[in-house]
Order: C-alpha cells, then structure tokens, then sequence
C-alpha cells in the first residue's frame, strides 16, 4: 500500500474554545499531510454554506470523518444543516452517487458516562441506536460505515485520558488500514 487515503474532518463544535476534549483532538491530527481539517462554525458562523464547495471538498477525499459533540441525541445546528444541504438528492443519493464508496466515520463527544447509554442508563438507548440516523444517512449515499470513534464523558476524564483519546485517533487517522476490522476491504477502494 503506498498512498494514504485522502481524509476530510467535518470538525462541528459551536464553541470550539470551550471544548476541553475536541480541541485537543484537533491540534493532534492538524498537520497531518493526507487530512484536511473544517471547521464548518469557523467557515459558515452565519449558516450559509457554500454547497458546492463542500462538494468538491468531498469529492477530492476518500474517507469522510464527522467530528462533534453529541448534542440532544444529534449533532450541532450546523452539522445537521450541512447534512441536510450538502448530501443533497441528485448528488449523494437519488439519480446522484458521487459517495459511492468513501467512508464515513464519526467521531463524538458525550458529556454523559458510557454506563449512561444502554436500556438501564441515564438515556435509555445504546449509543450505537442513537447514531442509527447518520448510519442510514451514510447507507442513503452508499457510503462505507466505520463504527463511531467515542471519548465518554468527554469534560469529567483525566486530562491524560484525554490525551490518550487524542492519540489513538491521531493513530487511526494515519494509518485507517492498520484496523482492517474497522474498513473492510480498504486495500481495494482507497489511495489508488
């Protein structure tokens, strides 16, 4: 394998300087060669996004990572625009598939405990249920679903747990085929 597949991070936090854990997410992968990092608040703080430029920025990478903070089950305001605007009928499904094939992996922050999402817990649901909205979004566009990437009770850890979260996504962004259970068949599709 020679060429490393091309990543775009959707990264969504309506208060980046507030964030204790994404924020140190970010500043691990930023110079990361083969990543392109955006910021959809620090592009579109006004809600108006430029939807072909988001096409051509997902058409020139091969994985597709959603970073954010689980926000009321969901994610931020924006991210949920981005979605509705971007992965439009006609492009990313209906008579369009131009994600046919990359992947999609999200990235989240709860503020809750792990123990928090099942049928006992605080939320009732697994988490991997809550997602389910984003899974089916990413089988609309045919695209490849990576199991989410979670930091639990994200502001309540250790700054070390923190750091150690950082670097085991720092990890997995420079090298996604060294987890063949996570893409399935990736040395076939990406960085050809």
């Amino acid at each position: 394998m020679s060429a490393k597949p091309r990543i775009l991070v959707l990264y969504a936090h309506p208060e980046p300087k507030a964030s204790v854990a994404n924020q140190k997410m970010i500043k691990v992968i930023e110079n990361l060669d083969h990543v392109t990092v955006h910021d959809l608040y620090g592009r579109y703080p006004d809600f108006f996004i430029d939807v072909k430029r988001e096409h051509d920025l997902l058409l020139a990478h091969d994985i597709v990572v959603f970073q954010h903070p689980l926000y009321m089950y969901s994610c931020p305001a924006l991210l949920k625009e981005w979605i509705d605007r971007v992965l439009g009928k006609g492009f990313a499904f209906g008579q369009g598939d131009a994600l046919k094939g990359k992947y999609w992996r999200s990235v989240i922050t709860t503020g809750g405990k792990e123990e928090a999402f099942g049928k006992q817990g605080y939320n009732k649901y697994p988490l991997d249920e809550i997602l389910q909205p984003f899974e089916l979004t990413a089988a609309l566009c045919q695209m490849e679903w990576i199991d989410p990437l979670v930091l639990y009770w994200s502001r309540n850890i250790s700054d070390q747990e923190r750091i150690e979260h950082a670097q085991e996504y720092r990890d997995w962004l420079d090298d996604p085929y060294a987890q063949q259970d996570l893409i399935q068949g990736a040395c076939n599709g990406i960085g050809k």
